[in-house]
């Protein structure tokens, strides 16, 4: 048993208080989701709705650590539904994987009736190095889902709070009009 696959799903449901702007519009940016779920530091944009993302590295079973990175195609359709998919994949620091390794991460989120709904699915296919042959498939599978799901939670996580803060600084920055006042003469934020 050399070839391993390990898949995890992650949803996300969060009630948005929409301002003047919609979500749906905002949303139509996807260039603002790449930096809502990574580190800027450790984005590259390569063009054409694709950017290299190095994901924090990873320990794996206190035997291996090592760096994905991926190269990810983010667009958005004309109703502001966000697409995200793995193109590419590499593996940093363990140059055995390579060869051996592949990544799928497929995504999707919208707004709807003042939810943000998501979906996202990530999937690693594997030639196990030798070291962990004799390893159950058990505790193999097991660690090897656990490492996945915690990465879609993290990204979960930047979603639930640096997408709706970027939106509502957004909202802001776009919905700020002169407004008369009877008292101030002050701009209105309409978000």
């Amino acid at each position: 048993m050399t070839d391993t696959r390990f898949a995890v799903r992650e949803q996300l449901e969060l009630a948005v208080q929409e301002g003047a702007v919609p979500l749906s519009h905002y949303l139509r940016q996807p260039q603002r989701l790449i930096k809502a779920i990574a580190d800027p530091t450790l984005v590259e944009v390569l063009g054409e709705e694709r950017y290299r993302w190095k994901i924090k590295p990873i320990n794996f079973m206190e035997l291996y650590y090592f760096q994905p990175t991926v190269v990810l195609k983010i667009w958005s359709n004309s109703e502001g539904t966000v697409y995200l998919e793995s193109q590419e994949s590499e593996i940093l620091g363990m140059n055995y994987l390579n060869d051996r390794f592949s990544l799928n991460l497929k995504g999707q989120l919208e707004a709807k009736d003042n939810h943000l709904l998501g979906v996202a699915d990530l999937e690693v296919k594997v030639d196990l190095p030798p070291a962990l042959w004799l390893t159950p498939k058990y505790f193999l599978e097991k660690a090897g889902n656990g490492l996945l799901k915690s990465i879609l939670v993290r990204i979960k996580q930047k979603l639930l709070h640096q997408l709706i803060q970027d939106y509502q600084l957004w909202c802001q920055d776009n919905t700020f009009q002169e407004a008369p006042s009877s008292l101030t003469g002050a701009k209105e934020n309409r978000c």
